[in-house]
């Protein structure tokens, strides 16, 4: 996703190909301002989150936020201006400040996946002094999800492309929970439904329907229940949002103002 906090476009592990190994892309292709850019921040080294393909098509000025080991790890960043970081640190780039977050998720790549050593996955908390956003990255449920200070938008992860989820990732009911925990105005959907492993319709109906088909229904419904002060948000891909505007989402405010935010899913 493209968050726009003010004037800075930070860009969120962006993966802008139309296929990755067994995944196909479902969604119709990034248009071109999906790699314009003042900030790209990283989660882990999953070839889903961290794809040298896609990096490569974003300027190489562009400031690129990794977890704290990753340059070692991966050679095709290289060139690029990489600042490693790790939870508990906060950076201040492109006219926003990230805080680094823990996430509790296997982050690693290839064979040092599970290796004593191996760079953390993470999550952020990125404000400009005026507008904030926690996005929390792949990661399972977490007491600390409290501790983080509110926010105007939490992008949260509602599902995964299967066959299942694991302990490692949020479903949309965990979701909302998290939600409830940090306490955000508006709450985005994200990681769910982009990329569809090959077969899965076919060999796991079920699961491609709970995976791909009814996340975002039950991310509105479970929202509603347990933390009706935020308001779903789940765009089309492409689809640009802007928040605090008028007759948009968050009611009453001026895009580009204060408090502003706006954002491509």
């Amino acid at each position: 996703m493209t968050l726009e906090l003010g004037t800075a476009r930070v860009v969120t592990d962006p993966l802008l190909t139309a296929r990755l190994f067994h995944l196909r892309r479902a969604l119709p292709e990034p248009a071109d301002r999906a790699t314009e850019a003042d900030l790209l921040l990283v989660s882990h080294l999953h070839h889903d989150h961290l794809h040298v393909p896609s990096l490569r098509r974003f300027d190489a000025a562009v400031p690129l936020v990794v977890p704290r080991g990753a340059p070692a790890r991966v050679r095709g960043l290289v060139g690029r201006e990489v600042v490693e970081v790790e939870p508990g640190e906060t950076v201040e780039l492109a006219g926003v400040r990230v805080e680094v977050l823990a996430a509790t998720h296997d982050g690693s790549r290839d064979k040092l996946r599970g290796r004593d050593g191996a760079p953390p996955a993470l999550g952020f908390r990125i404000d400009d002094g005026t507008t904030s956003v926690w996005y929390p990255g792949d990661t399972g449920v977490r007491a600390d999800f409290a501790d983080v200070a509110p926010v105007d938008l939490a992008a949260v992860p509602i599902g995964g492309w299967g066959p299942t989820l694991g302990e490692e990732h949020l479903d949309p009911e965990q979701a909302a929970d998290a939600v409830r925990a940090v306490g955000a105005r508006w709450a985005l959907a994200v990681h769910y439904g982009t990329y569809w492993p090959m077969g899965l319709r076919r060999l796991h109906p079920a699961n491609h329907r709970r995976l791909f088909v009814t996340p975002p229904q039950r991310f509105h419904r479970a929202l509603a229940e347990r933390c009706p002060r935020a308001t779903a948000l789940t765009p089309a891909a492409g689809e640009r949002l802007v928040l605090g505007g008028p007759g948009g989402p968050g009611g009453p405010g001026g895009p580009g103002g204060p408090g502003g935010l706006a954002g491509d899913a």
